[in-house]
């Protein structure tokens, strides 16, 4: 379960997200809409506790994260947040499977090269397990960086602008996939973009206007997900 309550989150004087409640029970899927620069990426890295908040309270799997500091909200997002970043952020000199190991590694948990190899192969990816990242397609880049997210079976997936550079068959694959890994952990999944051509597929949704407000979500999409 996630919650936040009075967010407001300002660059210098200027408010870039004002939030005033949010909540997603554990097992929901939501989809952030907005136009670049409405606030989605600044809401995904306050849940995943990469950015405080200017105001407000935000817990995530029944931890405020304001009580946090130092290294123990980096071992708490290593063992409850997966991300899926815009910019993939593939260790170039890594391994595939030393890009998955890494995230146990950097939460302060044990190195499990099984796991790893569950991951991948739950991905159809567990053939490049030695391959490094540009020996890979853009396709199975995506999938490693999927894999990676859910490594330590997280209570949170978040992906941000998962499909906006993709055709449709590519952008469908890779939500589907996103979904898939939610499910099999179990895991609220919250996914920001501006692509409109996945609203369907989530009836939680939540719409930033341009100062990174609340508005109306848009109407006529026909959910297929929860």
């Amino acid at each position: 379960m996630i919650l936040l309550e009075g967010i407001e989150h300002r660059y210098d004087q200027t408010v870039v997200l004002d939030l005033p409640s949010f909540r997603a029970e554990q097992g929901e899927h939501h989809l952030v809409l907005g136009r670049s620069g409405s606030g989605k990426t600044t809401l995904l890295h306050v849940l995943a506790g990469l950015l405080r908040p200017t105001e407000g309270r935000v817990v995530v799997a029944g931890e405020d994260l304001a009580a946090l500091e130092g290294d123990a909200i980096d071992r708490f997002r290593g063992q409850h947040i997966g991300i899926v970043f815009q910019e993939m952020h593939l260790l170039r000199t890594l391994t595939v499977e030393e890009n998955l190991l890494l995230a146990p590694y950097m939460a302060g948990l044990p190195q499990d090269v099984d796991r790893a190899r569950e991951v991948l192969q739950g991905l159809e990816v567990e053939e490049k397990a030695q391959a490094y990242p540009h020996q890979l397609s853009v396709g199975q880049r995506q999938r490693v960086a999927i894999a990676r997210a859910v490594m330590n079976r997280p209570r949170l997936l978040l992906a941000d602008e998962p499909t906006s550079s993709l055709d449709d068959l590519r952008a469908e694959q890779v939500l589907d996939l996103l979904v898939q890994q939610a499910e099999a952990h179990e895991a609220t999944l919250l996914v920001a973009t501006h692509d409109r051509r996945i609203i369907g597929q989530f009836s939680h949704r939540l719409v930033l206007d341009e100062a990174g407000r609340v508005k109306p979500s848009p109407v006529n999409a026909n959910p297929e997900r929860t």
